[in-house]
C-alpha cells in the first residue's frame, strides 16, 4: 500500500517554525510529525518522535492535505442536541416564571421532578435531566426565602452580616 502523499506547498522548516509558535499543543505535535515525514522519515518514526501514534499521523496528514495547517486543531464536538426547541424552551421559561397554580399543576412550588412531569405532559418529551436546560435558561433551582410583610428594615440592616456586634456585660457586674 502506497504511503499517503503530503502536500508540498509548506516546507518542513516552515512547519517547524509554525509548530514552535503554535499555542495548541496537539496541533503543534501534529505539525512536527508532518514536518518529520516531509523530511523523508518513515511514518512510524516520524510519529514516534512527535509523540503521536501512526494512525494519528495518518489522520493529521489527511486533514493537512485538505485544510492546511489550520485544519490540525481539535474540532469542537456538537454534543447531544437539545430535546426542546428554542420556542418550547421560551414557553417553559415563561411557565416557570409565572409560577405554579395548585389547582392546575397540583403543586405550590416548582421542584425539578414536577417540572420534568410538566415537560413530559406538555411536550411529550421525557426530559429527565432538566437542571442543565434550566441553567442555560438562566433559571436557578433555589427557592427564594420568604420575607415577612411586617419586617423592620432598620432591624434587618442591623442584623446583616458584617454589622458591628456589641457584647453584653457579664452577669453580676453593675454599670
Amino acid at each position: 500500500m502506497a504511503a499517503l502523499q503530503i502536500r508540498q506547498d509548506y516546507s518542513a522548516p516552515d512547519l517547524r517554525q509554525r509548530a514552535a509558535r503554535e499555542r495548541d499543543t496537539r496541533a503543534s505535535l501534529r505539525l512536527l510529525a508532518i514536518a518529520n515525514a516531509l523530511e523523508g522519515m518513515p511514518r512510524a518514526e516520524a510519529a514516534g518522535l512527535a509523540g503521536i501514534k501512526c494512525q494519528a499521523l495518518h489522520d493529521a496528514i489527511q486533514r493537512f492535505n485538505a485544510e492546511g495547517p489550520d485544519g490540525l486543531h481539535d474540532r469542537h464536538r456538537s454534543g447531544r442536541p437539545e430535546q426542546l426547541s428554542p420556542g418550547q424552551q421560551a414557553a417553559l421559561k415563561a411557565h416557570i416564571l409565572h409560577g405554579p397554580e395548585p389547582e392546575r399543576d397540583g403543586v405550590s412550588a416548582w421542584h425539578l421532578v414536577d417540572l420534568c412531569e410538566y415537560v413530559e405532559r406538555t411536550y411529550g418529551d421525557s426530559e429527565w435531566g432538566l437542571s442543565g436546560p434550566l441553567k442555560r435558561l438562566n433559571l436557578s433551582r433555589q427557592k427564594t426565602r420568604p420575607s415577612h410583610s411586617n419586617g423592620h428594615p432598620a432591624a434587618q440592616a442591623a442584623f446583616k452580616k458584617g454589622a458591628a456586634v456589641t457584647a453584653a456585660e457579664p452577669r453580676g457586674t453593675a454599670s
